[in-house]
């Protein structure tokens, strides 16, 4: 485990290779076995693999989103908010599982936050996702993750750059 955490690091470029099925299912079970409080699990995962969607969500936030048409899976992290009080903390746990799962997998992956983001002026970033996959009122997004094979390669964070500042000990 710790060297995974040592060597992910967040990917923005993909290549044009399809994830195989197989490891879909991987990143579907492995937020299936997300902890979550109480074990209420309020989430819900919108894995969507269609160039053209993948297209319409990139457009999702004014920044920052742009990198998701070129991914070959986007998971739409949701929840209901009126099933658990934590359901922020819950669809961010179940997130860095996935992250983790697809390093393992060789897949590269990034986080696009949603929620209290904006799509425009006049529009939040979560109206513009809910109204793009129809989704019902009653749920709201907490992220996108995108996912794919990468095209870019990244050193891992130097241990002596970790900021052991912000740990207290005694």
């Amino acid at each position: 485990m710790i060297e995974l955490l040592r060597s992910r690091r967040s990917i923005r470029r993909y290549k044009a290779k399809e994830i195989e099925p197989e490891k879909i299912e991987i990143l579907k079970e492995a937020a299936l076995r997300s902890p979550t409080s109480r074990g209420i699990n309020p989430w819900r995962f919108f894995f969507i693999r269609d160039r053209k969607k993948l297209e319409e969500l990139s457009r999702a936030k004014e920044s920052g989103s742009s990198f998701l048409k070129d991914a070959r899976l986007g998971v739409v992290v949701c929840a209901k908010e009126s099933e658990s009080d934590v359901w922020i903390e819950d669809c961010s746990i179940a997130s860095i599982i996935m992250h983790l799962t697809a390093h393992s997998l060789g897949l590269g992956s990034c986080w696009i936050q949603i929620r209290n983001r904006m799509h425009s002026a006049d529009k939040t970033s979560e109206e513009y996702v809910r109204e793009v996959l129809g989704l019902p009122g009653d749920l709201r997004v907490e992220s996108i993750i995108a996912f794919g094979y990468p095209d870019e390669v990244k050193q891992p964070v130097p241990a002596e750059d970790l900021e052991y500042g912000k740990i207290a000990s005694d």
